[in-house]
């Protein structure tokens, strides 16, 4: 194949993820400001300035494109984590690379009225049934894409070695703790404190209260 055609199939690729992140993200956006049962996939195509059917061609339900948001978050965390220093100790460049993608760049705090419309909102739309099997299914492929990270960084073998995939499992289910934490507090809490609190927790090796 000439240069030129892996170019082309490498911008394509390129395209079709920022169209499949871009609909995710109205799908969300309009879900949390709306409610679940008051958007249309009419209404995410429009806001996404693209066709019914090419919603349909990336996702089958809204469900499914909204899991797809945190597949990608995922998958930018193992690329993030790919590329910090190789010396930096290895839970120090987990929590690094998750707060670089869970955190909103330039965040200070929250508390104001939007910031808890949005928590009750962002609450009400994950607490939909139909989101639940699609969730479990994003976060396995995100877990296995963050086991692969894992285990360049530390020289194990994925598929052979316990630790990698128990390392990803581990910043999983903290990042979903730390979610949960900061939208149920009231105000909602800077999830950057709390991601933090939960990070040095994991190093401590979890010490008893």
């Amino acid at each position: 194949m000439a240069q030129g055609d892996d170019a082309g199939g490498g911008l394509r690729a390129h395209k079709k993820r920022e169209t499949r992140v871009a609909l995710s993200q109205a799908t969300i956006r309009l879900c949390v400001q709306h409610g679940w049962d008051n958007v249309t996939v009419e209404d995410i195509a429009a806001a996404a300035n693209v066709s019914v059917r090419t919603f349909r061609n990336y996702f089958s339900s809204k469900a499914e494109a909204i899991a797809a948001s945190h597949l990608e978050r995922m998958l930018r965390i193992a690329d993030e984590l790919r590329a910090r220093p190789v010396t930096e100790p290895l839970w120090d460049s987990i929590s690094a690379a998750v707060q670089a993608q869970f955190v909103p760049q330039g965040e200070t705090g929250a508390g104001s009225p939007r910031d808890q419309r949005w928590a009750d909102g962002l609450r009400l739309m994950l607490a939909e049934p139909a989101l639940q099997g699609e969730v479990v299914k994003a976060n396995a492929a995100a877990q296995e894409e963050l086991a692969k990270a894992i285990a360049e960084r530390t020289g194990t073998d994925v598929a052979r070695d316990v630790y990698p995939k128990l390392v990803a499992a581990v910043v999983g289910a903290g990042s979903a703790v730390a979610v949960e934490r900061s939208l149920r507090a009231d105000p909602p809490a800077p999830l950057a404190l709390v991601l933090r609190e939960v990070f040095d927790q994991v190093v401590a090796g979890l010490p008893a209260p």
